[in-house]
């Protein structure tokens, strides 16, 4: 056993040891939690529901308050401020949504404490476990992850989750129907992000049942808003398309339930909106200072004497956010205030926490404590029948999904080895064959390139809304492919195509979504998505060199541990079997295809095709074997053909070689060892990056050497030193690179 096989076992261990340790993660979980829950389709909150909602407010505050004051004694602190303002609206949100047919997710993942707050108030989480294992736990994260009653996405970048909660929206519409709804939180930073921006637009275009709720508390990262980003975000969300709901703040819980109301109709009539709180200002006949706030939270002997100790006059004309950052934590809720307003004694308490801050005088403040009302309204749910919520994890990537069986594809013709033929060829027929079989469970994202990545024939299979076009929105593209793949643990197969330039650059965001959602059952893992890169390598026909996709091999391995499966085919049947084979699993998925024509690869001595249309995909496939073989050639892609060849040239001359095709990703656990123990020298090929001598080794040259380096003799053959290329056929430029049959049938000569 090599050292790095002992390395990956102690880490499993480890692994495991981790997630037996967080009581919130595991396969299924059964809360039985307060029976809070509101009809936003009746539009009215009595003054029963206001009083039970001011009480868990104060609870989730209590905790939220207490969790960071833990983290403090150990050293640290937490976004605390954005946190505690958070809770009030998000607490509706949870009242308000049904895990099934309504769901919810934060754009702004900094506000955890508030959200784990929330959800302990509710009792999805234990109280005692999020305050003492906030920020240092796996389940109980420092940003917005998945526990039971919880959001299934994990919150990552600002800005990131529009266009995914507009994908989810858009999901369950079509496989839940009319009362579809989701409920997105968002701050007023992430709004302006490029990300965010289009997620609006594909909102408006394809008419989403979403709401966002904006935290508009005029604070962001490193200081205020209008410091920041002096903009209004209102005309120009509007301008894409988003019904803008006005209310004065996210406080006022009956014009913030009416706004809910609203939203929800608009989103049963397709029509996405923005719950915008405006703030209070002074106004022809109307002041408002630090007076009006005070009396507003009933805090003014607190604003008082914050405002007499920093020389601030009480009849001073201010805003009044229409969300208070801190809201509870009474002297940082002053301290932000004040900084929105340029006054002195004004902090930012975006990263604010309870280092160094007394607890228990936090604790004891009014606005935190329970009325007799508020007390009797709790111990009424205490004491009826609990909701018991399912929150179950997502399958295991592998699990079977969309499963095409050999008589499904028995009657399908691919192209024989008689021409030359793109690969898209049979991807564009293996993407077909799913559609007609499975059109209600099938999604198709598209950036503008339908012809080219050739999707259109599935596409033009699939009921209204199951094709979203994105033009060239690449980014947001991806992101709102992940989001379809949160409507549901069922079947369902999610495809975002375009040209695998596009992907290894401006939509990167989608892949990096997989990084950071977690499962419920502790492991971050690739959604159920199907990222297909069209026109890979140098095979983008006559293009100039510098917009190809040349580091498709490098991105792909660099995901690897999020994937189901990784696919790299060699001819137009390989890539049927990928795809065929892609669907049928549950999982992230990587679909790369080249666009130029390429025979189609024959087997041994025969001019019948290597693979048939029932073939059962495989990692690496046999494709010249030969007695007495010494060497071997590794080959991906679109060169395989070459391989084969230099490898007939060889043998012309007496000298033996075996080929293998590697049709993906991850490889059999000894199918290295087994090439190391066979041969004493491997070549290997590919149509991408391979690094130069001054750079190091990259793409699947450096995979070979990481598993051969030190055990037989290496030859790489691929795009070397990127800077000079020429405009011409991908043939053409192969050859500038060295990489011909000829070269690699030298190769062979020289090493035997």
């Amino acid at each position: 056993m090599t050292h790095q096989n002992i390395a990956d076992a102690a880490q499993d261990v480890r692994n495991a040891a981790l997630i037996a340790a967080s009581p919130s993660l595991g396969a299924r979980f059964e809360s039985r939690v307060l029976p809070f829950t509101l009809d936003p389709a009746a539009g009215l909150l009595s003054p029963a529901d206001e009083t039970t909602l001011a009480a868990l407010e104060k609870r989730a505050a209590a905790i939220a308050i207490k969790a960071a004051a833990s983290l403090g004694r150990a050293g640290d602190t937490d976004h605390l401020g954005g946190s505690l303002d958070l809770i009030p609206a998000l607490l509706m949100t949870l009242a308000s949504i049904d895990h099934d047919r309504r769901h919810y997710t934060i754009e702004h993942g900094h506000t955890s404490i508030g959200y784990y707050g929330a959800l302990a108030a509710l009792g999805f989480l234990d109280e005692a476990h999020v305050i003492s294992a906030f920020r240092r736990s796996l389940d109980i994260a420092g940003h917005v992850s998945w526990v039971p009653g919880g959001t299934e996405l994990s919150a990552g970048r600002l800005g990131v989750m529009v266009p995914v909660a507009t994908g989810q929206a858009l999901g369950l519409r079509a496989s839940k129907g009319l009362n579809a709804m989701v409920i997105c939180h968002t701050g007023d930073a992430g709004w302006v992000s490029g990300q965010a921006l289009n997620g609006f637009l594909a909102a408006s275009l394809h008419h989403a049942p979403i709401t966002f709720v904006m935290h508009r508390n005029g604070i962001q990262l490193s200081g205020t808003t209008a410091h920041v980003l002096n903009r209004d975000p209102r005309p120009i969300v509007r301008s894409l398309g988003i019904e803008i709901l006005e209310v004065s703040s996210l406080h006022d819980r009956r014009a913030l339930f009416q706004a809910y109301a609203d939203a929800f109709r608009l989103g049963r009539d397709g029509t996405p909106s923005l719950i915008y709180p405006v703030g209070y200002r002074s106004a022809p006949g109307r002041k408002v200072t630090l007076e009006t706030f005070g009396e507003l939270h009933g805090i003014a002997g607190d604003v008082s004497k914050f405002a007499a100790a920093h020389n601030v006059a009480m009849d001073t004309e201010i805003w009044i956010p229409g969300v208070q950052m801190s809201f509870r934590d009474v002297p940082s809720m002053i301290e932000c205030l004040f900084l929105v307003n340029n006054l002195a004694g004004g902090k930012d308490h975006h990263d604010g926490g309870m280092k160094g801050r007394d607890e228990a005088a936090a604790l004891a403040h009014p606005m935190l404590q329970l009325t007799a009302d508020e007390t009797a309204a709790l111990a009424r749910l205490r004491s009826a029948a609990p909701r018991v919520v399912v929150t179950s994890a997502r399958p295991d990537k592998g699990t079977p999904n969309l499963v095409l069986s050999d008589a499904d594809v028995g009657g399908i013709a691919l192209p024989g080895t008689d021409t030359w033929v793109s690969p898209r060829a049979g991807s564009e027929a293996a993407y077909a064959a799913v559609a007609k079989k499975y059109s209600g469970q099938m999604f198709v994202v598209s950036c503008d390139l339908d012809p080219s990545t050739k999707l259109g024939k599935a596409v033009a299979l699939l009921p209204a809304g199951h094709h979203f076009e994105m033009s060239i929105e690449e980014q947001a593209a991806t992101l709102l492919t992940d989001g379809l793949a949160f409507t549901g643990a069922g079947p369902q197969f999610n495809v975002v195509s375009t040209f695998a330039a596009f992907l290894e650059g401006i939509a990167r965001e989608g892949f990096e979504m997989w990084r950071y959602q977690r499962n419920l059952t502790g492991r971050n893992e690739g959604l159920n998505v199907t990222m297909h890169l069209s026109h890979v390598g140098a095979c983008t026909g006559r293009d100039h060199f510098s917009g190809w996709s040349l580091d498709w091999i490098n991105l792909a391995l660099g995901y690897i541990p999020y994937l189901h499966r990784f696919y790299a085919p060699s001819d137009a049947r390989a890539a049927f079997v990928a795809v065929r084979d892609a669907a049928a699993h549950y999982g992230g998925h990587i679909v790369a295809v080249p666009r130029d024509n390429v025979p189609v690869l024959t087997r041994q001595g025969s001019q019948d095709p290597l693979w048939s249309v029932t073939d059962a995909w495989t990692p690496a496939t046999p494709y010249r074997t030969n007695a007495g073989a010494t060497v071997a050639i590794l080959a991906v892609g679109a060169p395989s053909y070459l391989a084969g060849e230099a490898s007939e040239q060889a043998m012309a001359k007496g000298v033996p070689s075996d080929v293998y095709v590697i049709n993906g990703f991850p490889l059999a656990d000894d199918f290295m060892a087994g090439i190391a123990g066979r041969y004493k020298t491997v070549l290997t090929i590919e149509d991408g990056l391979i690094g130069t001598g001054s750079a190091g080794l990259r793409g699947f040259a450096a995979f070979a050497a990481g598993h051969l380096g030190g055990r037989v003799a290496l030859e790489h053959y691929g795009l070397g030193n990127p800077q000079v290329a020429p405009s011409e056929h991908f043939i053409d430029v192969w050859k500038h690179f060295g990489m011909t049959a000829e070269a690699l049938a030298d190769g062979i000569l020289r090493n035997r």
